[in-house]
């Protein structure tokens, strides 16, 4: 069953083509990595799935329906810079935002939304900070909240933007394995990254991407050295194509 589905979609932005004929799938359970050089258009696709940009094509499903913003079963982690650790909040308040959208304007927390703050805080080892203002916290410690807040949601699908960068070793290695647990229970992830050799490792499926889709299947199955010199606009001699060679390899 297809979590969220992607058909034909085009997006335009400052009157220039980002994306074109865009047709994706995510399905119950699947851990996705979005791979593509940089301008190919994967943060406009996760926006897209956010309904937080306008399509000129297409359209965009979740769990069957329109995606509606703050509202979807949809869960984000935006890259670090997006989120204003600036703002006097504690962890936990953080953590809180994410279910915005659920709880409503003028309406308080409930108790059911707290337990799901302290359920996704738990699930990323944070839960000792959690009245810590965010401004006191480490880059790893600051994307574990983002991936909380996300987690807060409740999410059929969760959409993951270079989730890794700038993160150290243990980190990565935490969230990495959290990432590959939440798709074995069921919940569908899709990942942008430019870590090539994680998402092999990691995921399910790759799809690649450069405006549009390049090739999508599993990592076992993109042999073909041509959808990645497409993909990325690389020659034959790329050491991109003799790292991939190396992998196959071994």
């Amino acid at each position: 069953m297809s979590v969220l589905r992607v058909d034909g979609l085009g997006v335009d932005l400052g009157g220039r083509p980002v994306l074109r004929d865009v047709d994706l799938a995510v399905d119950v359970g699947e851990f996705v990595g979005l791979i593509g050089p940089n301008g190919a258009g994967k943060t406009t696709l996760l926006r897209s799935v956010l309904a937080l940009i306008r399509s000129r094509t297409g359209r965009v499903l979740v769990d069957g329906r329109p995606a509606r913003p703050g509202r979807s079963r949809v869960g984000y982690v935006p890259q670090r810079h997006e989120f204003a650790w600036d703002f006097p909040i504690s962890v936990e308040d953080a953590v809180l935002s994410g279910r915005a959208g659920r709880i409503g304007l003028l309406r308080r927390p409930g108790v059911s939304d707290w337990r799901a703050v302290g359920e996704a805080l738990d699930r990323v080892r944070i839960g000792d900070l959690r009245t810590r203002p965010v401004g006191e916290l480490s880059g790893g410690q600051r994307q574990r909240v983002l991936v909380a807040r996300a987690l807060a949601v409740q999410p059929a699908i969760l959409l993951l933007d270079e989730p890794f960068t700038g993160l150290d070793m243990p980190t990565q290695e935490l969230l990495n394995d959290l990432f590959v647990q939440l798709s074995r229970e069921g919940t569908a992830l899709l990942m942008t990254t430019h870590d090539i050799l994680l998402a092999l490792e990691s995921c399910t499926r790759i799809a690649l991407l450069n405006a549009t889709i390049v090739a999508d299947a599993a990592p076992a199955e993109l042999r073909d050295r041509d959808v990645w010199m497409r993909t990325f606009g690389v020659s034959e001699h790329s050491p991109l194509l003799k790292m991939l060679t190396t992998l196959k390899a071994a």
